[in-house]
């Protein structure tokens, strides 16, 4: 039972080690239709549980070997937060990972609870799933377990956003005619202009789900974060990008474009020409563009 996996690199956060809180199968209070393990029903508690001194033993060799960690991703084959030492867990490895940064992946359903909250305190991250901002929508898209409430989990993360002094990212994974509709995006805007978390990923399915559901296109998630309100970070998060073909853009669409949504490299790489990508370099050096950072991220805006 494999509860430590990779190294996993990533540009966000770099060398990472994950944790797997539920090695054995999947446990989960969400059975997303994106979901890319096997359809399972939903569970309120892990009734399969690791101890948390199987975890830090086999996370200290991990480390032994691996002496470059930049972060330790707490998840699991289901819910994290489901497990019952997530507390006393991060405790332990908060005394000897020294300057190793820490990071969970989390559904948000338990969110509003008091002891999920009291750990997640004690994280450096908090990476949280919204794509539903209805209870219609979470029932049908993330197929929740009885009795979770999408109201119960936006209050919880309000709550919790007041008290954590980490850093908080909004994930939210877009499905074709489930959660695009203008309605649901203009929901979920309003919320997240309350809740202002530090950076909002969204994204698309791009590995094989649990059920007959559909990704939408680079171009669509580009169409759908011109729907959020400007102020928020929003960052695309797909590997459809490099499916597409560039576009021309003369300097005037380039700012326009900027105008409306702050872009990364690797979206002006997917989105511009190479004559194009040619005018935004001049547009840089004459500082009608500007580079600024927003959680290791780096993002182009019109100046």
């Amino acid at each position: 039972m494999q509860v430590i996996f990779g190294p996993v690199h990533s540009r966000r956060f770099g060398k990472s080690l994950g944790v797997d809180l539920s090695p054995g199968r999947k446990q989960c209070n969400f059975d997303c239709l994106y979901c890319e393990l096997d359809a399972a029903k939903t569970v309120d508690v892990y009734d399969e549980v690791v101890s948390v001194e199987t975890i830090i033993t086999a996370l200290k060799a991990s480390l032994k070997e691996h002496q470059d960690i930049d972060f330790i991703t707490l998840t699991a084959n289901g819910e994290p937060t489901l497990y019952p030492y997530l507390s006393e867990l991060v405790d332990a490895i908060n005394t000897f990972k020294g300057s190793i940064k820490t990071l969970i992946l989390s559904n948000a359903a338990n969110i509003d609870d008091a002891k999920v909250q009291e750990a997640l305190l004690k994280i450096d991250e908090v990476k949280l799933s919204l794509d539903c901002a209805t209870q219609k929508c979470l029932q049908k898209l993330d197929r929740s377990h009885a009795g979770i409430e999408v109201e119960h989990i936006k209050a919880g993360m309000l709550e919790f956003k007041a008290k954590y002094k980490g850093i908080l990212v909004i994930e939210i994974l877009i499905v074709k005619t489930l959660n695009d509709t203008a309605d649901e995006i203009a929901k979920l805007n309003e919320y997240l202009l309350k809740l202002q978390p530090v950076r909002i990923d969204i994204g698309t399915i791009d590995r094989p789900p649990a059920y007959k559901v559909e990704p939408v296109s680079y171009e669509r998630l580009l169409e759908i974060s011109h729907l959020f309100d400007s102020s928020l970070p929003i960052y695309i998060v797909s590997r459809k990008k490099a499916e597409m073909t560039p576009s021309h853009y003369n300097e005037e669409q380039i700012l326009q474009t900027l105008s409306q949504r702050p872009l990364t490299a690797e979206d002006i790489e997917a989105l511009f020409d190479g004559e194009s990508q040619k005018s935004f370099e001049n547009l840089l050096i004459a500082e009608k563009i500007k580079k600024v950072t927003a959680n290791g991220v780096e993002f182009y805006k019109k100046a």
